[in-house]
């Protein structure tokens, strides 16, 4: 039989960096500091620091597979982190700071993180963690002013103190690399972690120039946060191809990131819907103000974007796209590449605007499929099931072994969302499978809302649903049902759930009712909610 004469070399992570600072030492990663100053960097001076830093993990008991928590802001400090974590043999776990202390301290414990590297600025949120779970080593970067802690140990002082020296350990393509856990859709966060192997071909795969298209001529601005599975990738992606990297730190406003998009001429920028009608909005009130780079592309994903906005970003010059995925894809999984033969999609317009509201074709490996109750469904773009998927970087279950039945038989994960596809090959979502809520790209979990509600002693009954929302898409509107002869207010039901959730999960409004609407078999029949309240007035900010 015939052998391949191929090496067998491990896709890993490390060489990515390595690959830049070699080829493209000089080329800068820009960071916005708390000051609101930029601080710039290159990806030699970014080889050279995470190797001091994967020395110095190493140095402080950093075992293999073992991971290491970040607690950080989008900048050159956090994208050290994220090749050095893996580069010592570790786990780079970021962690969403935009989730309640209770959830951050649950899935520390759950990932059994021993170490945490943490922007000063985040310190007040880091003490409210540690009151629920204990670190061995906290390392705190600078890029504010705050006090570091008695017992931490600065960033630069540990990189200052590191060898140069540093022999790294083997690594196996299939070692774990990273980590991120899910918002808790459905109960408790989950952990998905992520093969070196994973991440290398998500990497090759978005980089082409059928889907996202990241190049060494390209200067991008990923807004989608770093702690926010892997900022979809681009860190890793962009130090690859060498491009030119404008991080915007804390500050996610419109003004610093047209600011920002304009200093450094951006032309390729991610983030969620939420961000981009605020840039547009924002655009629109100062004409002329922001000379926008020739040729900027826009990413939106993490939610459906309303087609105005897609209409808006073209009007600032600008070209839209559209990518689609989960925690559980690394995360891109589809995108909005236009086929040749579509001719009219390629320039503003109807044909256009109806592709980008898409998810767009499936990446290359990746298989997708829907199914419903008669098995799987055609791809007519009318029938309609729940979206299953499998490829080299999606998920085969999640850390710790929780919800195995998320996995089929055969072998595919089951999304929980109901899809169409159309014979093209255009995927489009059309429902949620567990009526989830996305606000500003976050998942929010409707039943954890309406258990902890009905918690309160003068709730008998509570379902939360998704209702449209100007500017962050969707927003939870509480229907309540309260006990024969209680009262309780918005603000004391609002209070009962504080600290429970982020504030960013709470209700914006409540409504009170004789009684849910339930289905033939006792289920809360949200449907009907969603459906009376479709036109609901939201309160005033």
């Amino acid at each position: 039989m015939l052998r391949a004469t191929m090496m067998d070399v491990p896709l890993t992570v490390p060489p990515m960096l390595e690959r830049a600072a070699r080829l493209f030492p000089t080329v800068e990663v820009v960071s916005r500091r708390a000051d609101r100053s930029l601080h710039r960097s290159t990806y030699a001076t970014i080889h050279r620091r995470a190797r001091r830093l994967a020395a110095a993990l190493v140095g402080l008991g950093l075992k293999p597979g073992q991971p290491v928590a970040t607690l950080m802001w989008n900048h050159d400090a956090h994208l050290e982190a994220y090749f050095a974590i893996p580069w010592a043999g570790g786990v780079l776990h970021t962690l969403n700071l935009r989730l309640s202390p209770d959830d951050i301290a649950y899935i520390v414990g759950h990932a059994g993180d021993r170490i945490v590297i943490v922007d000063d600025v985040l310190l007040p949120l880091l003490a409210k963690v540690r009151e629920r779970v204990s670190f061995d080593h906290v390392i705190v970067v600078s890029i504010g002013a705050e006090p570091l802690p008695a017992d931490a140990i600065g960033y630069e002082n540990l990189l200052a103190g590191a060898g140069e020296d540093f022999a790294p350990p083997a690594l196996a393509e299939n070692d774990a690399a990273a980590m991120c856990y899910t918002s808790g859709t459905t109960g408790r966060p989950k952990g998905v972690v992520y093969s070196h192997r994973a991440l290398v071909l998500h990497s090759m795969a978005t980089a082409m120039a059928d889907c996202v298209g990241h190049s060494h001529r390209a200067t991008i601005m990923p807004i989608v946060p770093m702690f926010h599975v892997n900022a979809w990738g681009i860190p890793f992606t962009a130090t690859m191809v060498g491009a030119t990297l404008a991080m915007p730190g804390p500050y996610l406003d419109p003004e610093n990131l047209l600011d920002l998009m304009v200093r450094e001429q951006v032309n390729l920028a991610a983030g969620v819907p939420t961000i981009w009608l605020g840039v547009v909005q924002k655009f629109k009130e100062e004409p002329g103000r922001w000379p926008l780079a020739p040729g900027l592309r826009v990413v939106s994903g993490g939610a459906a974007a309303p087609e105005s906005l897609w209409r808006d970003i073209e009007a600032m010059g600008a070209r839209g796209f559209h990518g689609w995925g989960m925690t559980e894809t690394t995360p891109v999984g589809s995108g909005t590449m236009i086929k040749r033969h579509m001719a009219e999609a390629e320039t503003p317009g109807e044909a256009r605007y109806a592709l980008l509201m898409k998810q767009g074709l499936p990446l290359p490996y990746v298989d997708m499929r829907i199914v419903n109750d008669a098995g799987e469904a055609p791809w007519d773009g009318v029938a309609s099931g729940e979206l299953q998927l499998r490829g080299p970087w999606i998920a085969a279950g999640y850390h710790g072994g929780e919800d195995a039945e998320k996995w089929t038989a055969d072998g595919w994960f089951c999304t929980g969302d109901v899809a169409t596809i159309d014979p093209e090959g255009y995927i489009q979502l059309t429902d949620r499978a567990k009526d989830l809520i996305k606000s500003g790209g976050e998942w929010i979990s409707s039943q954890a809302l309406e258990n902890a509600l009905m918690d309160h002693p003068a709730v008998k009954e509570a379902a939360v649903i998704a209702v449209a929302h100007p500017k962050w898409q969707e927003r939870p509107l509480a229907a309540v049902v309260l006990r024969e002869g209680r009262t309780a207010t918005p603000a004391e039901l609002g209070a009962h759930l504080e600290g429970r959730f982020a504030r960013w999960w709470l209700p914006d409004a409540y409504v009170y009712i004789d009684a849910i609407p339930r289905t033939s078999t006792g289920k809360f029949q949200k449907t009907t909610l969603r459906a009376h309240y479709k036109d609901f007035a939201w309160p005033a900010a």
